[in-house]
Parts: C-alpha cells; structure tokens; sequence
C-alpha cells in the first residue's frame, strides 16, 4: 500500500542485490518500487508517477541510456528527474547519461549517507517545484473567481488591482529564484561528480591541486544555490524544520571543527565555552541549528583580521518539561556594524555596505535565512556591534529533550 505522506522512488536494475541495497537504505523514508529491465520499469514509471528514478546503466533488452530516452520523450514522464547508478569506471558513460537529461549518479559500491543525501536533494527539489506549481493554479483559479467579481466601488477595484500587482511581484521573484536554483544544481552536481571521477582516475598532483580548488568552488556555489531554494522556500510556507533526535556534543563539535579549519586560514583562533548542563540528547532540526551557528561563525572569520580570536559560547537557559531553551553567542573584533547599518542587516539580497561586498564577497542571504529559522525555532536573534569594535550576535532556540 502507497503512503500518500511519502515520496516515491522507483529502481530500475537487473542485479536483485543491487535493489536489495538500495531498497534497505531508502524504505524507511520512501515507498520504495523496483523493476529489473527497462520494459517494466517504464510501465511502473507510467503508473505510480516516481519522484525519482535511480536507473542502472547495464542492462539486459533495454540499457540504462534506451530507458531514460523514452521515458524522457513522453509527456507524462519527462519531468521525473533519474539518477544513473554507476560503476565510476567510465567518465563516457557518465557524460552520455548526463547528456541524455540525467540529473544525478550514484556510484557503486554503495554508500549508505551518499545515496540519501542524493536521492534527498532531487526530492527536495521536486517538491518544492510540485508546490510552486499546486499554488500558481489555486492562484489561477481565485483569480478567474475574481473576475467574476462585480458591483465594487472604484476604490475598492483599485486597491484591489494594486494588492495583486504586489502578489505578483514577489511570486516572480520567488518563482524565478527556485526555478533558476534548480536549474543551476543539476550541472553543478553533474561537475561536482564528474571531479570526484577525476580524483579516483589519479592524476598528477599539480593538476590535483587545480582540482582541489574546482572542488572547492563548486561546493561553495552549491551551498549559495540551496541558500536561495531555502529563502524561496520559506517564503512560500514550504520550508519546514525536522524534528530528529540528534547528539548536541557531536554536532557543536563538528561546526567548531570547521570554523577553526577556515579560521586557520587566516591564523585566527576559535576559543568556545559549552555549558556541561545541556543534555547531550535533543530533539530538534540538527542540520538547519548547525546552519545558523556556521553561517554566524563563517562571517565572524570573514570580517575579522587575521590572528584575531572568535568567541562561541551555547548556554542552558531554562528547562520546563521536556522544553530545552539554549542561547548561543558569536562574537568577533572585525569590523563591525554601525546601528544604521543594522536596520537593514536581515533583508534578503542586501548588504550593509557595497564596499564590504567586493572586498569580502556574500550575496546577502545567510543572516535573513538565520533569523528565519530561529524564529522557527522559537527564538530571537540581537547583534550588539559598533563600527572597528567587533559584533557579537545572540540567538535563541527552544528543542525537547530525547
């Protein structure tokens, strides 16, 4: 029976092992189908509508790449996004799959975290465009009921038109910033996996080098892209937290770790203070609270000069029930705002000063995500800074104890 709650994956591969794998990693968040040649596969793609489709590349009768031609030639499935399961032993390959519209590929042996995280980002994807799509025609709807409208008095018509024109406005910017970030994450997961290849084909180290920096570059690029899916996200009412019990020592040690990796960079130190009264077991949105702290420590190392010290501090402060509110501060010496500055400071797309832009780079969405998602939260964020005297922000969160 299909849970209507969960999205669905269809594997097409000949190998009854491979399905074995695949099925065991996702079926605990996915209805999971699976057919073992291209003929079958097709007639399930056409009746259970996949989210995905993970396609293996050999295949008896029909191949990997006879597949996803045909089912990219119709109609009804030529939106469904495949990711080709690989062997990484033939960039060729690859490249023709990628050429033939697939989004994505896993490589074999399989890696459990690899494969969800892969199949997570292209049903995020799917269902942020399905609900963009669901809200333009009960859009389209209410304003064929408006037209059918009549009697209003001119100021009222008025208003009216002019509300609409403001709707309009925001649904373009936002429509337009997911359709353009999804467009853009396909080929920079399509690079991101042609470098990996190149890494395992060994190469010398002075070309490593340059492929090291690539890397790093796509992966930066990467992030700025889901940042952007994020803000349209909650714009929209579509972007919701996760609920996950979660090691709060493992994951504040993990973003310190790479805080202080960047901020060796430029010979800064990160100095911490954990309070050893918060409980270890939580239950909360881990990913998104490591988001805010990193993109608060990731600008603290970017203001600041080098060999300068940044500060992290996570307090308990309150426990009622099973409720655990926590207080984080991070502070730095950098540059600092001035309180002019700070009216604007959590408006998406902006910067305080263009100047600080071009010298130090960002295009403006990482402190309005934070806020947001500590609002979620149910906390608050404050700054205190003034300008060359360094900024300290203050945020909040409420989770539950595990």
């Amino acid at each position: 029976m299909i849970d209507e709650n969960k999205n669905v994956v269809l594997i097409i591969d000949d190998e009854t092992a491979n399905i074995i794998a695949i099925t065991n990693i996702l079926s605990p968040e996915y209805d999971v189908f699976a057919a073992k040649n291209g003929r079958d596969a097709i007639e399930l793609a056409i009746e259970h509508m996949p989210d995905v489709i993970l396609l293996d590349v050999l295949m008896p009768e029909m191949d990997g790449y006879e597949v996803i031609a045909e089912l990219k030639s119709m109609e009804k499935t030529k939106d469904i996004p495949v990711m080709f399961i690989t062997g990484l032993n033939n960039i060729d390959a690859e490249k023709k799959g990628l050429a033939l519209g697939a989004a994505d590929y896993i490589p074999k042996p399989f890696n459990p975290d690899i494969v969800k995280l892969r199949v997570a980002n292209q049903v995020k994807l799917v269902n942020h465009i399905r609900t963009l799509e669901e809200r333009d025609e009960l859009e389209r709807q209410l304003r064929k009921i408006k037209e059918l409208e009549a009697g209003l008095i001119a100021a009222k018509e008025q208003a009216e038109h002019n509300r609409e024109l403001a709707e309009h406005s925001n649904r373009a910017k936002s429509e337009f910033l997911a359709r353009m970030s999804h467009e853009m994450l396909t080929p920079m997961n399509a690079i991101t996996g042609m470098l990996q290849i190149v890494k395992l084909k060994g190469i010398p180290d002075t070309i490593m080098d340059y492929v090291t920096e690539i890397n790093k570059a796509s992966d930066h690029l990467t992030g700025l892209i889901n940042g952007v899916l994020d803000i349209s996200g909650t714009e929209y009412g579509v972007f919701k937290l996760a609920s996950d019990e979660f090691n709060f020592d493992v994951m504040v040690s993990g973003v310190l770790e790479t805080a202080q990796h960047n901020a060796s960079q430029k010979k800064q130190t990160v100095a911490s203070y954990i309070d050893s009264t918060i409980p270890t077991k939580l239950r909360g949105d881990e990913m998104r609270l490591k988001q805010v702290i990193g993109n608060l420590l990731a600008n603290a190392v970017k203001f600041s000069p080098d060999n300068s010290e940044i500060r992290f501090d996570a307090r308990l402060l309150s426990k009622e029930g099973n409720k655990i509110k926590l207080q984080f501060e991070i502070a730095d010496n950098g540059i600092g705002i001035s309180k002019e500055q700070q009216e604007g400071l959590y408006t998406i797309f902006e910067q305080v000063d263009g100047s600080i832009t071009r010298k130090h780079g960002g295009i403006g969405i990482g402190l309005a995500l934070s806020k947001r998602i500590v609002e979620m939260m149910g906390g608050t964020i404050t700054l205190e800074s003034e300008l060359d005297k360094g900024a300290k922000f203050t945020f909040t969160c409420v989770f539950e104890s595990a």
